[in-house]
Order: structure tokens, then sequence, then C-alpha cells
């Protein structure tokens, strides 16, 4: 019997961010995607607009807008090779 090469799978974290006005979520990837995930959720409870710039690992380095713009975070884990 043979047996087939399975390549070793790992799990990644994505931070996905809704922003009112925009047609599609940005997908961010960071070192500690749940403590990001942490700070958003705390920005959206806040009643005051406040600027917010993040540095992130992947296809988008930077990123930047306004608290008040949030409509939902989300975190999304995917596989890869």
């Amino acid at each position: 019997m043979t047996q087939q090469y399975l390549p070793q799978q790992k799990i990644r974290t994505a931070l996905v961010l809704f922003l009112k006005g925009a047609a599609t979520p940005v997908v961010l990837y960071f070192d500690n995607p749940q403590a990001v995930y942490m700070e958003i959720k705390q920005l959206m409870k806040k009643p005051s607009p406040v600027l917010v710039e993040k540095e992130a690992n992947g296809p988008v380095k930077k990123i930047s807008f306004v608290s008040t713009q949030i409509a939902g975070v989300a975190l999304q884990e995917e596989t890869y090779v």
C-alpha cells in the first residue's frame, strides 16, 4: 500500500475589517491578530471619532481609517501550506 504525500498544513488568523462605504472587507494579517481585534472592538464602542493607523503584514502594509467608519470586525482562520 502506498502512502500519499500530504504537505504540512498550517493555520493563520486574519483580521477581517468591514468599513462603511467600502464594497469589500479588508483582510489584514498581524503578528497578534487577537490583540488588534480586541482593540478595534473597544474603538467601536467609543462615540467620538478616532483616527486609527495600523501597520500589517501581508499584501496590505498600512491602513488608516476613522473609528466611526467601522461597520464590523471578525477573525478568520485559514489554512496554508
